[in-house]
């Protein structure tokens, strides 16, 4: 009668276990979780990615004049192709060297601001009258490193990434990502700031200041406790999940056995 009322009892227990370890766990992977259905939330200071030193953008000039915007249009030419664009690196001090219009300060300014400052000047100079003019993006990235299903670069191609954005093309965080604690690594002049970022306070997040990404920025999603004792199993077998999971059912391993004995 012991045995069997020790087998009934340690079986609720286990189970009981178990049931708060996931609840545990999963409230540990929702994103944003103290947002309300339907409650509208202000982001502040939405920020568009600036260009700086380093940077390289591509710039096309179109009007009704091909013969004058193939002035502005710089090609290369290669043996596999004759028609290969060339872009411009933003210097130290922020400037562009560009066809006729000679230096042309970008640095610090937003693509669409940098396409209506060559515009103006194209219009002043009366080189052009109705010119229209495209920058995109070539070079900049966004690096991805830790818990994540694809990390490494992550190329920005739009003029603002937000953290969930760029979460969401390295493929969301893995299952081991502790989302309370992401870091983000930024430069800004000569000093590289650290910023920790907790993706399930969607208040919290909409307020960092790195929740628009910069490029060059470092996302790191840290392991969360788990992964960690995981990674540590073959130095100390104390962290192994499957030695804890023994401890736990040879009990009820060895209570089984001595229930079915006594029958």
């Amino acid at each position: 009668m012991k045995h069997t009322f020790f087998g009934k009892l340690f079986l609720p227990l286990i189970f009981l276990a178990e049931m708060i370890f996931v609840a545990c766990s999963v409230d540990n992977i929702v994103y944003v979780q103290d947002f309300e259905d339907g409650a509208s939330n202000s982001i502040l200071n939405p920020k568009k990615i600036t260009l700086q030193y380093d940077d390289k953008i591509s710039v096309y000039v179109k009007s009704k004049d091909p013969q004058l915007t193939d002035l502005f249009n710089i090609m290369e030419t290669t043996r596999t192709s004759s028609s290969i664009k060339r872009f411009y690196t933003v210097d130290s001090e922020g400037n562009i060297d560009f066809p006729v219009l000679g230096t042309v300060k970008v640095g610090g300014y937003t693509r669409e601001e940098v396409a209506e400052i060559i515009k103006k000047k194209l219009k002043e100079s009366d080189l052009l009258k109705d010119p229209v003019v495209i920058v995109e993006y070539e070079n900049l990235h966004i690096y991805m490193l830790g818990e994540l299903a694809k990390t490494g670069l992550q190329t920005i191609d739009r003029s603002s990434v937000t953290i969930l954005e760029a979460i969401s093309m390295a493929g969301d965080l893995t299952i081991n990502g502790n989302r309370e604690n992401v870091t983000v690594l930024r430069n800004e002049g000569n000093e590289q700031k650290v910023y920790t970022v907790n993706l399930n306070s969607g208040y919290d997040l909409l307020k960092s200041p790195v929740y628009y990404l910069k490029q060059n920025d470092i996302v790191y999603v840290q392991p969360n406790q788990m992964r960690q004792r995981q990674s540590t199993v073959n130095g100390n077998t104390l962290y192994s999940i499957g030695f804890w999971t023994s401890v736990v059912t040879l009990p009820l391993t060895i209570a089984t056995m001595i229930i079915s004995l006594t029958k």
